[in-house]
This record gives structure tokens, C-alpha cells and sequence, in this order.
């Protein structure tokens, strides 16, 4: 039987369920989605009870097939979260979306309370309170449901709830605690004075390493069963882990995230803007990251260029780097893009297509975007000397987005990598002992190093 370490990573939308092997190669995978349902206001959130419900059946269906030896598992899921369980170990309310509105007058007696907003946002690490913020969730419970409230045992973060379903023990990490909650401030390294005041700090669990496992007798098997991780912070962890220098790791997806994990005790104040928040590492130190709306707007502008122009919907991804289009735009560059949803002071009143060509127009809207990404980058840097960037998810592959980063930071070593399991991988690392070495990212995640091109004259 082959040893295994199994990981649930659990997304939005996507309930995904990995084995790996003691080198970290995936050697089983399984995945589902669920629809779905509604809180007492009628907006849609997780289905709670199912998610529980399937976590329990597919790993004992794992456990009984005895076709692997699972020695580990561990759980990574998105942020901003939280289980409220009572005496019993029992939800006592539904998974509130992060997407729910806050009231208004919730935001508004907070910060009368705990202000003034600048400082509080950056003592935390947030751009902005809402219920992406999970610490502001307790408080809004407390405030409008004050009898739910009073039956709370303990408020657990997803990925830690995921792991009490299976140890019952209840416990707080620092990545979950770390991600944009408002409960940490990272100035003193410790919960934020309005957790103390408002008695929010009594039905938080015991924070522990993220690295922390429970060796268990889980239906009569010995297995080590993790914490839990936040999924952004499981993502860079492979990176941490395998690299001996500094770096920053650019993900790209929809949001398009600088993690400078080397920012050190620097805090938000020196470069604060409404982009520009703090992770935690698994050990507690800060991680300065910085976001641009990139995917999204790069999805809006695509889809316009294709009316405009009449293509189809998957022509943009036939485009790649043209020398000779690049120099043409650059001889004498302006901005022709208006944004829908970033806000940039270069952008004209409207948009307006200078080029016959598609390809041209194309080639204009990549170097208005990487203009974008380089300011988020830069940002993310702040002082410190860093020599390398990685840049994965979505945006490694458009060959337009690589080269231009890359020649905009030709004096810093570009790389590539196809991290589709990231966060999973990153799960079941943090709980191995196992050292990573620097072929770690070359064997995993396809790893592809890119050389600036030289412009001419």
C-alpha cells in the first residue's frame, strides 16, 4: 500500500479531494459542487451540511478501500469565514457569505467605537470593513442576534472547523486569523484591543502553528490530522519553502495578488493604500500584499475588443508577442482604455480604439494592463531589494503579459509556474517534515524561466 497524505481543498466553488504521494505527486483526485442554499435573508451561501456530510463520506470510502495508507490529512479553504458552533459542537448559524452586505450603521458604530477607520485598517492589514472581514461578522452577530451570540462556544475559521469534524478539538492558526479579518493587529502582534473590549476573544480557540497535526485513532487507523490553512497562504507556501532567496509570488486569477512574504516587521502605514492588505505566514510573521482587479478587467476589455472587431470569444488567446506591434505602440504611447472596475489616474474619459487591427488593439490593452500590474508589484516591493519574481495562475500563460513583465523587470530573474495545486499542495506541506530542495518548483510545477527581450536602438 502507498503511503498518502490526503488534502480537502475547498473552494467557492469547487469541493476538490487530493492524495499525494511522499514526493508530493498527485496520485488521486476527486471533486464535486454543491448548490447553494440560503440564510435567514435570503442570500446564497455554502451548504454547510453537505459539505460535512461528503468530507465524512469520501474519506472513510478512502479509508475502507485500503488501496492507500493515508498517514496525514489537512484542510485548505478560502477565507473571510466563519462556523459559530454551540456546547455541542453544533453550526448555530449558516456559513455567512463574504459577499453578504454589511449594514451600514454596523460599520458606522464600529468605527465610533474603534476608530478613526485609517488607522484601525492599518493596524489590521484591510482595505476596507465588510464581510470579508470575518472579525467584523462576530461583531455584527453580536450586535443584531445578541441571543445567538450568547450561544456561541467557539467561532472557528473554515479550514479549522473542517478539521474539528474530524479531532473535535476546537483551535485558531495564524493564516486563517492573518487573512483581512480586522482581529489581528499586526502592529503587536496580537488580537486588537476591540476583540478584548467586546469579549470576542472568549470564543476564539487556542491559536496554535499552522504546522500543528493531532495524532488521532481515526475509525481504528493511527493518522495525523492538521489544522486547517487558508488557501492563499497554502498557495505560497511551496514557494517559502523551496527558495532560498527573497522573491515575490504574483497570482493571477480574477484578482490579480503581490505576496512580498520579506516585508518583515514593515508595516502598512509606510505605503497604505485601498489596495494594499497583509497575510500571514504560517508562522505568525506578516506577509505585505498588494491586488489589482486585473482578471476581471482584462475579461470586460476582452470581451468589448471582440464585439469591436467581431471575433470570436476565444480569438484573444491565439494572440501572442509581436516585436514589431509593441515597438509601434511604445513610438508614441497613450492610454486608450477606460476601466470598468480599477481605477487609475492615466485612463481617459472613454475608450477609443486607435488600431484597424485586432492584434494591435490587443497588444494596446496588455501593455495598459501590465502598466497596472507593474504599479501593484512595485508596491509590493517597497524597499526591499528582491531579485526574483514568480508569477502563477491564469496570466502565466498569456505569452503578451509574460514578456512585457518580464522586460519591464529585466533587472530581476522572471519565472513561470503552473500551480493548479497550489493550495492543496501547500496543505499537505505544511504538515509533512519533509524539506523541500530548489528542484521542488521544476519537478512540481512546471517551472519555466523567461528572459526579457532587448529593445533595439
Amino acid at each position: 500500500m502507498k503511503n498518502v497524505t490526503a488534502v480537502f481543498d475547498i473552494g467557492k466553488t469547487n469541493k476538490k479531494f487530493f492524495l499525494f504521494d511522499k514526493r508530493f505527486k498527485e496520485v488521486h483526485k476527486e471533486y464535486i459542487s454543491f448548490e447553494e442554499i440560503e440564510d435567514e435573508n435570503g442570500h446564497p451561501t455554502e451548504n454547510l451540511p453537505a459539505l460535512k456530510k461528503w468530507l465524512k463520506q469520501v474519506f472513510d470510502r478512502i479509508l475502507e478501500k485500503k488501496e492507500f495508507n493515508v498517514e496525514a490529512i489537512n484542510f485548505s479553504t478560502y477565507g473571510a469565514s466563519f462556523v459559530h458552533i454551540d456546547d455541542n459542537g453544533n453550526p448555530l448559524t449558516p456559513l455567512y457569505n463574504y459577499t453578504k452586505p454589511l449594514p451600514k450603521a454596523i460599520i458606522n458604530s464600529f468605527f465610533k467605537k474603534y476608530g478613526p477607520k485609517e488607522a484601525f485598517l492599518k493596524a489590521t492589514g484591510c482595505v476596507d470593513l465588510s464581510m470579508l472581514n470575518s472579525g467584523l461578522q462576530l461583531y455584527w452577530l453580536k450586535e443584531t442576534q445578541p441571543e445567538v451570540f450568547s450561544k456561541i462556544k467557539y467561532s472557528l475559521h473554515l479550514p479549522q472547523y473542517l478539521s474539528y469534524v474530524f479531532t473535535g478539538i476546537p483551535l485558531s492558526e495564524y493564516t486563517s486569523i492573518g487573512c483581512h479579518t480586522a482581529l489581528w493587529d499586526f502592529t503587536k502582534k496580537d488580537y486588537h484591543d476591540w476583540v478584548y473590549k467586546e469579549g470576542i476573544d472568549k470564543i476564539l480557540p487556542p491559536i496554535v502553528s499552522t504546522e500543528t497535526s493531532i495524532n488521532m485513532n481515526y475509525n481504528g487507523n493511527r493518522i495525523k490530522i492538521g489544522v486547517g490553512i487558508h488557501d492563499s497562504s497554502a498557495a505560497l507556501l511551496p514557494y517559502v519553502r523551496s527558495i532560498k532567496k527573497k522573491f515575490v509570488l504574483v497570482s493571477t486569477g480574477t484578482w490579480s495578488i503581490v505576496f512580498n512574504p520579506f516585508s518583515g516587521d514593515q508595516n502598512l502605514s509606510e505605503s497604505f493604500n485601498d489596495d494594499t492588505l497583509n497575510y500571514m505566514r504560517i508562522n505568525g510573521k506578516p506577509v505585505k500584499a498588494t491586488r489589482v482587479f486585473l482578471g476581471n478587467e482584462y475579461k470586460l476589455q476582452v470581451e468589448k475588443l471582440n464585439k469591436h472587431f467581431g471575433v470570436n470569444d476565444e480569438y484573444h488567446r491565439k494572440v501572442n508577442f509581436d516585436y514589431d506591434t509593441y515597438l509601434e505602440i511604445k513610438k508614441d504611447f497613450k492610454y486608450c482604455f477606460k476601466w470598468e472596475s480599477v481605477t487609475d489616474e492615466n485612463m481617459p474619459d472613454k475608450t477609443t480604439f486607435y488600431y484597424d487591427k485586432y492584434e494591435h488593439a490587443y497588444h494596446q490593452l496588455m501593455t495598459e494592463l501590465v502598466l497596472l500590474q507593474i504599479k501593484c508589484i512595485k508596491e509590493a516591493l517597497g524597499t526591499d531589494k528582491i531579485s526574483r519574481i514568480y508569477v502563477d495562475g491564469g496570466f502565466s500563460n498569456n505569452d503578451i503579459y509574460v514578456k512585457l513583465l518580464s522586460h519591464n523587470f529585466n533587472d530581476k530573474k522572471l519565472s513561470t509556474t503552473d500551480a493548479s495545486l497550489g493550495s492543496a499542495l501547500g496543505a499537505a506541506i505544511s504538515i509533512s517534515d519533509k524539506k523541500l530542495n530548489s528542484k521542488f518548483l521544476k519537478e512540481n510545477y512546471a517551472l519555466k524561466k523567461h528572459v526579457p527581450f532587448i529593445v533595439n536602438g
